[in-house]
């Protein structure tokens, strides 16, 4: 399967100045002359046509019209070519494993899904990912060559100096699977591993680009609840990379409190939450969404809630703006804490209950009488949907490919 791909480290575009004027091309989607270029990256003019010119060959760039400015001769525009590359993104969730593959701009071009293996057998899990991975590029018609390599969004906690999947609660048979070596010797291609919450908060900072928040929490809502975090445009990863893990915050529960009146007891916001809780819930208050038997029952049951919400049902409608309302108690805490000024919330459990959700939330932290900072902060859903752990997988690779370094700087014998 993997006999005529690369290696398993992640390629280098080739150097620090390389990765400076690429990354300054794919960030100004009008495009940049060399003039420009040169401005804006501090590289002398000969240095900026040296590079320019590897990255045309390189297909990775190209040369796409002129400009007259002033009395000088017209500049060429210099834009990304974003079908030259691509990175394929991972998601591991307990229901489902998602897959897609993003171009150099990082537009998803294709997507798929299976079934999530059981980790009883490690080798079929590798089979599994490596096959649909095969199948994503070559549906996409995608040269192989052309694949930076693969981001792998995992629950966590994770190894990630190891590159193993520990032992995360909602995948009980998944211990020390070695997911990333695994999969890079079955594709061929170089492989990263990141915790789920971490990568999605990657993928919102890099597909943002200029625009991106310099400091924000991502509020990730899957099967169970994290908090991915950004401080001065460099996400928190912490000593082991595990970071995020906001479950076990103290809310007060409201009307989840296990009763339809609720009695305003406090409880932790990663079991008030969770979705086969809510569920039950639901049917302890007339609204049948199926049952809760194992994670694709749950999933499922959470497509019936999503159409009721749409539909208007009242109880749908409730217990959507119950469960905002409880995690934005939650994140006030962390608001305060690192002083942030934007929420961005989203997840595959997020986005189906989101347009009820998503106001209470917001209600919940800009009207929360702990809430410490004066100034305004801003609530958002993530526009990358359901899939955007997956969406952040391929940021990973697709970051660590083209953005530039002081690493980059080291002199390499």
């Amino acid at each position: 399967m993997a006999e005529h791909r690369r290696g398993a480290n992640l390629p280098s575009i080739g150097g620090f100045n390389r990765t400076v004027v690429l990354d300054a091309v794919r960030r100004s989607p009008d495009g940049l002359s060399r003039v420009e270029l040169a401005a804006r990256t501090g590289l002398s003019a000969q240095t900026v046509s040296n590079v320019t010119r590897f990255l045309i060959e390189a297909g990775m760039i190209a040369e796409s019209g002129t400009i007259v400015s002033g009395r000088g001769k017209p500049r060429t525009i210099l834009r990304l070519e974003p079908g030259s590359r691509y990175a394929v993104g991972v998601h591991v969730d307990p229901a489902v494993v998602t897959y897609v593959l993003l171009d150099l701009a990082g537009n998803v071009v294709a997507q798929t899904t299976t079934s999530t293996p059981t980790a009883d057998d490690p080798s079929g899990v590798i089979r599994t990912i490596a096959t649909a991975v095969d199948r994503l590029v070559t549906d996409a018609d995608v040269d192989v060559d052309a694949v930076l390599g693969i981001g792998i969004a995992s629950p966590g906690p994770i190894d990630v100096d190891a590159g193993i999947v520990v032992d995360p609660p909602f995948l009980p048979r998944w211990r020390d699977v070695p997911l990333r070596d695994a999969v890079a010797e079955a594709t061929g291609y170089p492989v990263l591993l990141e915790k789920d919450v971490t990568a999605a908060a990657v993928g919102e900072m890099f597909l943002a680009g200029e625009s991106s928040a310099r400091n924000f929490a991502f509020v990730y809502f899957g099967t169970g609840f994290g908090v991915g975090l950004v401080v001065d445009h460099e996400p928190v990863r912490g000593v082991g990379s595990n970071a995020g893990d906001a479950g076990h915050i103290m809310v007060e529960q409201g009307a989840l409190a296990g009763t339809p009146e609720g009695s305003g007891s406090r409880g932790e916001v990663g079991a008030t939450v969770a979705p086969e809780r809510l569920v039950q819930i639901a049917a302890d208050r007339g609204l049948q969404l199926g049952d809760r038997s194992d994670v694709e029952a749950v999933d499922r049951a959470w497509d019936v809630l999503a159409a009721a919400i749409e539909a208007g049902d009242e109880t749908a409608v409730a217990l959507a703006a119950e469960t905002g309302a409880v995690m934005g108690h939650a994140v006030v805490l962390i608001v305060n804490l690192l002083d942030m000024d934007r929420v961005v919330f989203g997840g595959p459990f997020w986005s189906r209950i989101a347009s009820a959700a998503l106001p209470a939330a917001r209600a919940a932290i800009v009207g929360s009488p702990l809430l410490v900072p004066k100034h305004p902060i801003a609530v958002v859903e993530s526009d990358r949907g359901s899939d955007v752990a997956a969406v952040g997988a391929a940021c990973l690779v697709l970051d660590a490919a083209l953005s530039p370094r002081a690493s980059g700087l080291l002199i390499r014998r």
